[in-house]
């Protein structure tokens, strides 16, 4: 992955095995810390990120698995980890709130596993169309605005799980006034729960660094749930986790038609923020990310984690940002990541049905206030005032008009 030179041959389309043959022993202690710490980050976000969808916490972590080992061999970004997002599980969320409304578990995990191999082939196709030139046109500014418009919303959308209130899910200000209506049944244990835990997020990064704040959260929480019976208080739990590795899932044809405009979009966003990403975290002298074969390495990671029960994926940029700054040399350090989600599927599923909603309501919403950058607002600002109207009005499309539309 450090290499200078292009890939050819198969190992183009495979460029593992561009860069695998030359890896340096010295290389290793740096992705095995580099995996480990982006686990400590990935996990937690990964199950945030599945009920922000409206899906169990276990797709999450199918998410976090199966689309990182494919990306990984596939992939032309040294750092760059593939998962679950906050941007595109908002938009899983309003795709199968149209196709699986109040679905049953087993209905949401068909409907989110056929999301994510429609989305998977419609990349692929991109691919093959040479389609990856798309990335220079992409409006920073407007996904900008867009990303703001998503935070809001899923802010907005994960208060109830915080406050301890039962929100329907419906329509942006649906949401809101179904908020004040509730704030008479305020559950107050859940709500002391949630403000402990976002203390944690908010302040621990400050106070120790080094510590991955979403970690130290999620066993707080599970810790508290086990010595304190947080159930027999009335906060709620994640519940039963399957243990063990996903099963193998086909898609149900018969629901393309009505996915496939989701996916599209979907399917647009997953490269938007993939290749916006690996750009970002590109190190001086390594190769440019290659558009269309990234194309080909998120559509088939899409594809290989619907195929096992995965929401749609893409590369993230904090988890991206974690990777990198903790000395990640190769995709191998993703391999690592992805190791440590095999092993809490199969070894700790019970520890993790313990976990409460109100924790991963924390994680979501500290997720949500990360998409809404006020200093990329600024900064459009003084660029253009044009450019910042179109943000603007790509915040409010999303917050009036929904986030699909």
């Amino acid at each position: 992955m450090t290499a200078t030179t292009a890939p050819t041959g198969i190992a183009k389309y495979i460029p593992i095995l561009s860069w695998l043959p030359s890896y340096q022993s010295d290389w290793l202690r740096l992705d095995l810390v580099a995996g480990l710490t982006a686990a400590a980050v990935v996990i937690p976000q990964a199950m945030a990120y599945a009920t922000i969808a409206g899906l169990p916490v276990e797709v999450g972590l199918y998410t976090a698995l199966v689309p990182m080992v494919v990306y990984a061999l596939l992939g032309t970004s040294r750092p760059l980890s593939v998962s679950a997002t906050s941007t595109i599980a908002m938009l899983t969320a309003a795709v199968l709130v149209g196709v699986a409304p109040g679905g049953s578990r087993e209905e949401l995990l068909v409907a989110s596993a056929t999301l994510a191999v429609l989305v998977g082939g419609l990349l692929v196709v991109a691919s093959v169309l040479r389609l990856g030139v798309i990335a220079n046109f992409i409006s920073a500014p407007v996904l900008t605005g867009f990303k703001a418009g998503i935070g809001v919303v899923i802010f907005v959308g994960q208060l109830g799980k915080v406050l301890g209130i039962s929100v329907p899910k419906g329509p942006f200000f649906q949401t809101i006034i179904s908020l004040l209506e509730g704030l008479g049944d305020l559950h107050w244990p859940t709500l002391l729960l949630g403000l402990v835990t976002l203390a944690i997020l908010i302040f621990l990064p400050r106070l120790f660094p080094r510590l991955s704040a979403p970690l130290v959260a999620v066993v707080v929480g599970i810790a508290a749930s086990g010595l304190l019976n947080l159930d027999g208080y009335g906060i709620k739990l994640a519940g039963e986790i399957p243990p063990g590795l996903p099963a193998f899932s086909l898609p149900h044809l018969s629901l393309v038609g009505a996915l496939l405009p989701g996916a599209l979009g979907i399917a647009l966003m997953s490269f938007t923020e993939s290749i916006a990403a690996a750009r970002a975290f590109q190190a001086h002298g390594e190769p440019e990310p290659d558009a269309n074969q990234e194309l080909l390495a998120l559509g088939l990671a899409n594809i290989g984690g619907g195929l096992l029960q995965a929401m749609p994926s893409g590369g993230g940029t904090s988890q991206t940002a974690v990777n990198d700054g903790a000395g990640a040399r190769t995709q191998v350090a993703e391999l690592v990541t992805a190791g440590i989600v095999v092993v809490t599927l199969l070894f700790l599923a019970p520890l993790i049905s313990m976990l409460p909603q109100a924790t991963l309501g924390a994680l979501a919403l500290v997720a949500a206030a990360g998409l809404i950058k006020v200093k990329e607002f600024r900064a459009i600002v003084q660029i253009s005032q044009r450019e910042l109207i179109w943000a603007l009005v790509a915040s409010a499309g999303v917050v009036l008009l929904g986030t699909l539309e």
